[in-house]
């Protein structure tokens, strides 16, 4: 039975996130179900490179999964593109997948980012996919803040009071901000990331750009590694997961 990885793109607006849930529709849910018309009407199992929550945007999630028909990699793209229809869902490459090659454990680097609409007017066209903020924000020292907290740390004060990773200690490469005309974006890359990180990450570092909070704040709670000290959690609109790397480029067709 072949196994193919999927480069998937979809709106989480109307998802209870990737994960399937009993409580509302999933990504995983629709992908399954788009799958099983290719598997006999058997519902596959697809395994994402990361679940994304209720609300999150996906620009480049990874998805592994297997059916029986035997289909080029185009092919199955077309296929599973058309049967996730009516979803905001997209499939935009397909390729077979390696010998034990895993979307999640195979990852090496995962790509995020954060859209602040920072101006007064709240948003029409852009309405679920930011996060509005009508004051102004000093993108500037956002991005001084977010310099500090580069490296390897335990983000224990980042984590979500429910995240059940074993250990908080992660690699931080990349935490950008900057202005992009009316919005703020926010740039992540680490190999993996604990439950609400970037959210909590962005809402702490809103409270630097509105100048309640000085540059240096954000790693004083970063080092307390106590939660309550930081900031806000972020609403889930404004994140999108970007891209995931991998050691072998995968060429998507």
């Amino acid at each position: 039975m072949p196994s193919y990885a999927l480069l998937v793109e979809y709106d989480g607006t109307e998802f209870v996130g990737w994960q399937r849930q009993s409580n509302g529709l999933s990504v995983q849910q629709v992908i399954e179900a788009a799958a099983a018309r290719l598997n006999a009407g058997v519902l596959p199992t697809a395994t994402a490179s990361g679940r994304t929550d209720s609300g999150v945007h996906a620009e480049g999630q990874v998805v592994q999964l297997s059916v029986s028909a035997d289909l080029s990699p185009a092919k199955l793209r077309a296929a599973m593109d058309f049967h996730t229809r009516p979803y905001r869902i997209a499939i935009r490459g397909a390729a077979f997948a390696a010998p034990g090659w895993s979307p999640r454990f195979s990852a090496i680097q995962r790509h995020y980012r954060f859209r602040i609409l920072n101006r007064p007017a709240r948003p029409a066209l852009e309405e679920g996919r930011v996060w509005h903020v009508p004051l102004p924000l000093d993108a500037a020292a956002m991005h001084a803040a977010a310099q500090l907290l580069l490296g390897r740390h335990d983000f224990s004060a980042y984590r979500a009071t429910s995240c059940q990773a074993e250990s908080a200690v992660r690699t931080m490469e990349r935490l950008d901000v900057l202005r992009v005309a009316e919005e703020i974006h926010i740039f992540v890359s680490a190999r993996s990331f604990l439950h609400h990180q970037v959210r909590n990450l962005a809402g702490t570092l809103y409270e630097v750009g509105l100048g309640r909070r000085p540059v240096e704040w954000p790693r004083t709670v970063l080092d307390g590694k106590d939660r309550r000290a930081a900031g806000q959690t972020a609403p889930p609109q404004g994140l999108s997961l970007l891209r995931v790397d991998y050691p072998e480029p995968i060429a998507w067709l």
